[in-house]
């Protein structure tokens, strides 16, 4: 599957989700409440005060901006911002005297992550429309990078390695939600572009991951999984995708999980 498939497949899909001010990265209204990647991820006091659409349309699989301990004044930059919930976050953990940039490819989540920032009244937060493959910010700009279940989105993670440790400032922190699989992976998942799309056949093995950060420069690297899922769980998310789960069972139980992902540039 050519990495420009991938991509358009994922722009449409999060596009939809846009519209809908509702969707979830399994894709439609209903996974918000079901799938175990993108649930109860926020503290309810987290996110009072956010805009509703803000909320509805988050996509993640975790919570990166309260494991990323963002400090006073600081610049930090989240990757496939969406409808913009972790960079409205970000933006009061920074405070007046810092900056939370939004990178997104997609019109519609941009439109929506704008007028998110708006009702929020949020002055030191700023919206760009890019892929996370080419970070459009110059070297040694950024003081944390956070992400939330879109690095697994993207066909050339390797790139968007290079480009995170690039944008970063020396002493800067890579901190970032993701779903990351333990041990190999049936192909056929990996065959399946909605399921690229749904967050899981294109997850990094937790030690490929280790590696390509190495090779990107970071040092410091750590993966901690903050939820592992089991069979059951994604019965359900895998459902209407054309997989077997029953024959699939033994090679996916428990080796999917949410990660929170860190690292240093030296």
């Amino acid at each position: 599957m050519s990495e420009s498939n991938i991509k358009e497949a994922v722009r449409e899909k999060y596009a939809q989700a846009a519209l809908r001010a509702g969707g979830s990265c399994c894709g439609g209204a209903k996974c918000i409440s079901t799938s175990p990647i993108t649930s109860n991820i926020y503290a309810g006091d987290e996110t009072s005060g956010l805009p509703e659409s803000a909320i509805l349309a988050s996509l993640g699989c975790g919570n990166p901006t309260a494991l990323a301990e963002l400090r006073p004044g600081e610049t930090v930059l989240d990757l496939g911002s969406g409808g913009g919930i972790d960079v409205l976050l970000s933006a009061r953990r920074v405070g007046p005297t810092g900056k939370a940039y939004g990178l997104d490819m997609t019109d519609e989540m941009l439109a929506l992550a704008r007028e998110n920032q708006r009702r929020a009244g949020a002055d030191n937060v700023e919206f760009l429309k890019g892929e996370i493959e080419a970070i459009p910010l110059p070297d040694n700009s950024v003081d944390v990078i956070i992400s939330n279940c879109v690095i697994n989105l993207s066909g050339d993670k390797d790139r968007v390695l290079r480009e995170a440790f690039r944008v970063l400032r020396p002493g800067g922190r890579f901190a970032v939600s993701d779903v990351v699989t333990r041990g190999a992976m049936p192909e056929q998942l990996r065959r399946d572009i909605l399921l690229w799309v749904g967050c899981i056949a294109g997850a990094l093995e937790e030690s490929d991951y280790h590696a390509k950060l190495k090779a990107a420069g970071f040092e410091q690297i750590g993966i901690e999984p903050t939820r592992v899922y089991r069979i059951e769980e994604a019965r359900e998310f895998l459902s209407g995708k054309g997989v077997d789960v029953d024959a699939i069972a033994k090679s996916v139980d428990g080796k999917f999980m949410s990660a929170f992902v860190r690292a240093v540039k030296p």
